[in-house]
């Protein structure tokens, strides 16, 4: 219909939202909730590494104000909320989320237990050192980087790391009609895998299980059962039993249960809560008293009492039965594999690392050999110049008789067969580097590289 001023186009409402909701869908699968299964980070966790180390706040250096770091990665990279950014470092901050942080925290970066971070005026952060070995070589084109939001900047589509992160950290996220949830394992054992990977490509699942045994989760406790770490390991799949690491001790004349580890995620005072509410109950019999003695020097300690007549082994099966000392994780392993979601058994997981830092090691070898190529290539225009006194002088004369150094750049690339780099290198030479001893450097120099 034709209005005279505007044009309506009438559209079918199911295609509109079909083809509305799949563009959307597409997006949080790929933009936010699924990590890469190459350097094991979704965009938000790569652009916070990325801006700090824009920012320069290395392992090495002194802490900086958090706020300073979430205002940087959301002006420059991340078009979101702030508390999406700052959300995201406090978790690659604690040593109970993530089996080997990523970010260094001086501040109150929350606990076990579920508190939250102090806001980000108060906390500062810097890189964690096994971030070193993340990011190192992102000058050398060793990967590709793509425009930013507001197309100002470059930021990298994937980090060239070193730590193959979706092993050892896992990964946990809701997408549209998929979710992921990977569990973290041990990085000496990792590393061991994949050596045994290079060695040979035909490798079973199997074997490589005789490297890495199970997930190694960061709060500690007892994988209960192993069908589910194989089922994960062969399939992508699985449900893993876990239990908190529990002993029999004897406090004055009593049996106590006492608890020095937790289930992955299972929060202390949710726990203590929880105890006392099924013996309030009367459905944990047996408990006279609970007591938390947990710290920050001495770790988890829940001591449960036990009454005269009680027996230890019952009331610790009971306290498995009906509270979150044994609880399930549900290994799902889905990561992008070339922007598409895919289901990768432990195997997957380790080629796809390992052709992942093939590509950086070639792109990074291919750029230092035309850095070196480049070098050598001035240095033949510097022998051609001071390989005698003689061709020194008449240089010198070419560059004092010119009238601007276009000229004299001409006067050098006729008088020596030189190329435009190389006549603007000798331009470009300090005096200083003319005396006798520095003519001597330039040419051992020279003879090593050519």
């Amino acid at each position: 219909m034709d209005t005279g001023k505007e044009r309506l186009i009438p559209i079918n409402i199911v295609d509109e939202m079909k083809s509305s909701y799949i563009d959307y869908s597409m997006s949080v699968i790929v933009s936010r909730a699924l990590p890469d299964v190459r350097d094991g980070l979704k965009p938000v966790h790569r652009r916070v590494l990325y801006g700090m180390n824009e920012l320069g706040v290395f392992y090495n250096k002194k802490h900086l104000k958090s706020a300073r770091i979430v205002g940087d990665v959301l002006g420059k990279y991340h078009p979101h909320g702030d508390s999406a950014v700052y959300d995201t470092m406090v978790r690659m901050v604690q040593p109970w989320s993530l089996r080997y942080p990523l970010v260094n925290g001086q501040g109150n970066f929350g606990s076990p237990d579920g508190d939250n971070a102090a806001a980000m005026r108060y906390t500062e952060a810097k890189l964690e050192k096994i971030s070193d070995e993340i990011l190192t070589d992102l000058d050398k084109e060793t990967v590709d980087f793509q425009n930013n939001f507001d197309d100002t900047l470059k930021e990298p589509t994937v980090l060239p790391t070193k730590i193959p992160l979706l092993l050892i950290n896992g990964s946990a996220g809701i997408a549209v009609g998929m979710a992921t949830n990977m569990a973290p394992h041990n990085l000496s054992e990792s590393i061991d895998a994949i050596c045994a990977y290079l060695d040979n490509r035909e490798i079973t699942i199997d074997a490589l299980m005789q490297y890495i045994k199970a997930p190694d989760f960061p709060t500690g406790g007892v994988i209960y059962g192993y069908e589910g770490v194989k089922d994960a390991f062969h399939t992508g799949r699985g449900r893993i039993v876990l239990r908190g690491r529990a002993s029999f001790e004897e406090i004055g004349n009593r049996n106590a249960i006492v608890i020095t580890e937790l289930p992955y995620q299972v929060g202390i005072d949710d726990l203590t809560k929880r105890l006392a509410e099924l013996v309030k109950e009367g459905k944990l019999e047996g408990i006279s008293d609970i007591k938390n003695e947990t710290t920050k020097k001495n770790g988890v300690r829940i001591v449960i009492k036990l009454k005269q007549d009680a027996i230890p082994n019952v009331v610790l099966n009971l306290l498995y039965k009906h509270t979150a000392l044994q609880t399930s994780f549900s290994v799902n392993n889905i990561a992008l594999v070339n922007g598409r979601p895919e289901q990768l058994n432990l195997k997957d997981l380790i080629h796809h690392f390992v052709y992942h830092r093939l590509d950086v090691v070639t792109r990074r070898t291919e750029f230092e050999l035309k850095k070196a190529r480049d070098r050598a290539h001035i240095l033949e225009g510097f022998m051609k110049v001071i390989a005698t006194q003689d061709t020194l002088d008449k240089a010198i004369a070419i560059i004092r008789h010119s009238e601007n150094p276009q000229v004299a750049r001409e006067g050098l690339m006729v008088e020596f067969e030189l190329s435009e780099i190389q006549a603007q290198a000798i331009l470009d030479l300090r005096l200083a580097r003319l005396t006798g001893m520095e003519l001597d450097k330039i040419r051992a120099v020279s003879y090593t590289h050519l």
